[in-house]
């Protein structure tokens, strides 16, 4: 491959500050053998279907990067449970697999390279108590604290024991919200679930 191409790869990570699609990829004039060999070489790293980070950056991967690159596979798709916990720094210990929320209905795959624990929503509760993180290098829907521990109270066996343990161990050490969890606990029909641990 021409010194020109590889330039192009590096010019191209900084246009787009981290992550892009193979459909971006081809807007720019590469081809699919190209592509390939971006991979193959270590210029590009597939991170899912149709989405590539530029591992030839002057830049690393952020902290939070496995909830970004979820969000780009499934755009639909939001942060739950323990992993909820982890990224709004309610836990500093990092859940061995990303929890993740989508619609009964939602078929898409969200196939990474590391492990994610699928839950998936019915009715008008899976778009309550989302809010959207954005980042320098894409963003990602998270669900609020108080949702997420009630999540990891309704998931439970899906859960690391530790990491279980340490959620609500944090969370009791809040005393202000309390309130909101019994709350969220009534309409996620999970009030005796929750009143074991609280």
């Amino acid at each position: 491959m021409i010194k020109e191409t590889y330039a192009k790869c590096y010019r191209l990570s900084e246009k787009y500050n981290g992550y892009i699609s193979t459909s971006e990829l081809l807007r720019e004039g590469l081809t699919n053998r190209q592509i390939a060999q971006f991979v193959s070489c270590g210029m590009l790293e597939k991170v899912c279907y149709g989405i590539y980070w530029f591992s030839c950056a002057d830049y690393s991967k952020p902290c939070d990067y496995k909830a970004i690159e979820i969000c780009r596979s499934n755009p639909r798709a939001v942060i739950c449970a323990d992993s909820a916990c982890f990224y709004q720094g309610l836990i500093e210990t990092e859940p061995p697999a990303v929890s993740v929320a989508t619609r009964r209905d939602d078929r898409s795959k969200i196939a990474m390279s590391f492990p994610v624990t699928r839950h998936y929503y019915s009715g008008n509760g899976f778009s309550e108590h989302q809010k959207t993180v954005n980042t320098d290098f894409g963003q990602y829907a998270v669900y609020d604290i108080e949702r997420s521990v009630c999540d990891c109270i309704r998931f439970k066996d899906t859960i690391d024991d530790d990491i279980f343990c340490l959620v609500i161990e944090r969370y009791r050490q809040q005393e202000t919200a309390k309130d909101r969890l019994i709350c969220y606990a009534e309409k996620l029909h999970a009030l005796n679930q929750v009143k074991k641990y609280i």
